[in-house]
């Protein structure tokens, strides 16, 4: 049986076990809560953002055709931002931590990057406003199913005809599961994502299970 200091294939570090405390009890009433210290080391790394770039961003978006306008939800400290923004003529970010998206903001500033404050499961963009869309390891911060269904659905909804979304998540262990340790944490099973996205009417889905999730879904071509 795998143990706690047991490293974890594709995190960069080979250990994600850097908080070795028991696991709180679920509070009521958690939208999105902000991450915890173990994610504040390692997403903006240098070596997440270099695991990001070179083993996760060229798979899952080749072939896929971004178009010149992109929505990324929930971007954090910006590891695949950086990468996205330099392969679309426009980028959107839609952060909900404020200071988080405030230091975005700053770090994108005079670019092709605009970051705004808000919630990605109430979109204030109108239908069809985007080539393409992008989530990465954020679905499982999102703290319920429900949740996690509308926000895909306002993806699906402000995504051009033909539009893609990619993304990448987490898969369920118990090492993440005490990563999270005080933070919120409900991974999504392939199984589910998949019935998710095409009950919304995605289409055109590709899902891979590795030591990850990664999954590509367009809207219906008009």
């Amino acid at each position: 049986m795998a143990s706690l200091s047991d490293p974890v294939p594709g995190c960069p570090f080979g250990d994600i076990a850097w908080n070795h405390t028991l696991l709180r009890k679920r509070r009521s009433g958690l939208t999105v809560i902000a991450m915890n210290g173990n994610h504040a080391r390692l997403c903006p790394s240098p070596e997440w953002a270099e695991h990001l770039h070179s083993d996760v961003l060229p798979q899952i978006t080749a072939g896929v055709a971004l178009g010149e306008e992109l929505l990324e939800v929930g971007p954090g400290p910006g590891a695949a931002t950086d990468w996205l923004r330099a392969r679309v003529r426009r980028l959107v970010a839609v952060e909900r931590d404020e200071p988080t998206a405030d230091a975005l903001a700053r770090h994108f500033a005079h670019t092709n990057v605009e970051v705004l404050h808000g919630d990605a499961t109430a979109l204030g963009f109108d239908d069809a406003s985007f080539d393409s869309a992008a989530s990465f390891t954020m679905l499982h911060h999102v703290p319920t199913r429900v949740l996690q269904t509308r926000l895909l659905a306002e993806v699906l909804r402000i995504l051009r005809p033909g539009g893609a979304l990619i993304g990448y998540d987490s898969l369920h262990s118990d090492e993440l599961h005490h990563f999270h340790e005080g933070d919120s944490y409900n991974p999504i099973d392939p199984p589910a994502l998949l019935t998710i996205l095409l009950a919304l009417g995605f289409c055109d889905v590709t899902i891979t299970v590795d030591w990850a999730l990664k999954f590509v879904a367009h809207a219906p071509r008009a």
